[in-house]
């Protein structure tokens, strides 16, 4: 089929990103070691290595193509890199750094602000007029996500430092609206997935062919997809935020303990 030869075509490994990860973990390897008490193998180190991984797994590995075809999936990858990358790498940092960054902080948005504008633009990136634009201009597609994953590290900052609770219940609410929109949609027929439709149109394969294209089979690209797409996103970030501030509290006092 041309859409397995396409397919095929998509799924490569992004080496330059690999490479810039891997500066990354040495750069931090070699500051933890020399200007902390934390050893490479504690938590906080692992925790960081493991957000560095998990960010090329979602993005500059094959498998960031397959979240285009299906709504689960693809909502699997936003809420990883999301709502489980950002709190992983922020619990990463060694309390020693905070001080560092705290001159970075002063050109991202406040909190708040970050966790509102984010949840008007993951809302509106859902949208189907939306998803239809971003499918077609790759461009501004990767730009909007970029915009996205550097609210997302303001947005988790409060939860993950501050321990404040209050904040990771309004979070919940606010990113409500867009885990709503796919269930809502799911329920009343579903929509069209731009992205597959866009592989299928730089094929040259008629919409009538289209229809009876099934690259993965039901219920994926179904009204059933979307219902457990939104579903999924509610779920993961639940998990996160337990995960955030379970495993932030814990990391905290390991390395207060240490530097005492």
């Amino acid at each position: 089929m041309f859409y397995a030869v396409w397919l095929e075509g998509q799924l490569v490994w992004n080496i330059p990103l690999l490479t810039g990860l891997i500066c990354i973990a040495v750069i931090y390897g070699c500051f933890v070691t020399y200007y902390t008490n934390i050893k490479i193998y504690h938590q906080k180190p692992l925790l960081f290595f493991l957000s560095l991984t998990l960010l090329y797994v979602t993005i500059g590995s094959p498998l960031s193509t397959l979240s285009h075809l299906s709504f689960s999936f693809h909502m699997i990858q936003m809420s990883i890199l999301y709502f489980m990358i950002p709190p992983l790498l922020l619990i990463g940092v060694p309390e020693s750094f905070l001080e560092i960054m705290k001159g970075i902080n002063k050109l991202f948005l406040p909190p708040l602000a970050a966790l509102y504008t984010f949840s008007v633009l993951f809302l509106m990136y859902h949208l189907p007029v939306m998803l239809s634009f971003l499918s077609k201009h790759s461009l501004v597609h990767n730009g909007y996500l970029v915009v996205l994953f550097s609210l997302s590290f303001s947005m988790w900052r409060p939860i993950v430092m501050d321990q404040n609770k209050r904040f990771a219940v309004l979070s919940g609410l606010l990113l409500m609206p867009a885990c709503i929109l796919f269930i809502i949609t799911g329920l009343i027929g579903g929509l069209n997935n731009p992205f597959l439709a866009q592989m299928t149109s730089n094929l040259c394969i008629s919409p009538l062919a289209l229809s009876s294209l099934h690259i993965l089979p039901p219920p994926f690209n179904t009204g059933l997809d979307q219902i457990m797409a939104g579903i999924l996103m509610i779920l993961m970030h639940k998990f996160a935020l337990y995960i955030a501030v379970r495993t932030g509290k814990k990391a905290r006092v390991f390395e207060w303990g240490r530097m005492g």
